[in-house]
């Protein structure tokens, strides 16, 4: 079934302070302690994990702007064999699939797993990181339930 509009008018107009906090979000990822193209990677699983079509194609998006490769683009689902990964990168993927993705047998994030971390990036890269993750998640809610067109511009993605 192919969708001509989303569920929701533009979520901005209806709560104002959705821009401020978007733009608060992205400032806070954006403070060059962790590589662009890292946090789209890490964005794009986020999207992948949840399925949805609209932050994967915003996310690939994205990706492209920052100057990712396709190969890391497209590998992105089968992360773990695929070799254009750095170990930031990898690590990073993996702590976004931990957050997302539970874990039956304990704890999502084990210590061996934010220690791994820690050894690629600083307490402030990391926190940065941790925000990256937190940002789609504060957006997914919009993206799974207001369903915006995927791969169309913001002015045009939402109910009029």
């Amino acid at each position: 079934m192919t969708t001509t509009e989303s569920r929701l008018p533009n979520p901005v107009l209806l709560v104002p302070e959705l821009k401020d906090v978007g733009g608060a979000l992205y400032r806070a990822t954006g403070n060059g302690t962790v590589p662009p193209t890292t946090i789209g990677l890490v964005q794009l699983r986020v999207g992948q994990i949840v399925g949805s079509t609209y932050l994967t194609i915003l996310h690939t998006g994205n990706l492209r702007e920052a100057g990712a490769t396709e190969e890391s683009i497209t590998a992105v689902a089968s992360w773990r064999d695929a070799l254009c990964f750095t170990d930031a990168e990898r690590v990073a993927l993996e702590l976004a699939e931990s957050v997302l993705t539970p874990n039956p047998s304990g704890e999502r994030v084990p210590d061996e797993l934010y220690a791994r971390a820690s050894e690629q990036y600083d307490d402030r890269a990391l926190a940065t990181l941790i925000m990256a993750i937190g940002q789609v998640c504060f957006f997914l809610p919009l993206a799974l339930i207001g369903k915006p067109l995927p791969g169309v511009s913001a002015a045009e993605q939402w109910r009029r």
